[in-house]
């Protein structure tokens, strides 16, 4: 069994960039992670899925298109519906101050908006997902 934190990093919707998932991807792989990258226009369900079969630890989703509340709301909705609502789930992109305490509210661990280095994501994971039951 592996003891490293394994970590999905997704981008759900229509949004099409996603440089900023895949920097944070590596840093989290350079950080001696296990990362499973989905790549671009990935459904709440997709990605939920492959969270549960890739025995995930926690889910990061890049979201730059605005439909931020829908779309970890839908996540979210989706973990507790597979009893998977442990896993811990986390983001970026571009979202307004406004909506992070219902972001918090929904049960989103921490979101990071533009300026968050590579290394307080790292830092930030280490802490808050820890090392899987075994590791």
């Amino acid at each position: 069994m592996s003891s490293r934190i394994r970590v999905v990093v997704a981008k759900p919707g229509l949004d099409g960039h996603d440089r900023g998932a895949k920097v944070v991807a590596r840093a989290l792989r350079d950080a001696g992670m296990e990362v499973i990258y989905t790549g671009l226009h990935q459904t709440p369900e997709q990605i939920v899925e492959t969270s549960i079969q890739e025995d995930a630890d926690a889910i990061g989703l890049s979201v730059l298109s605005g439909a931020h509340m829908t779309l970890f709301r839908r996540v979210l909705e989706l973990l507790a519906e597979r009893d998977a609502g442990d896993l811990v789930v986390f983001g970026g992109g571009i979202i307004p101050d406004a909506d992070l305490p219902e972001l918090e509210r929904l049960g989103v661990a921490k979101i990071f908006t533009p300026g968050a280095t590579t290394g307080s994501i790292v830092d930030w994971v280490r802490k808050n997902v820890g090392q899987p039951v075994g590791g």
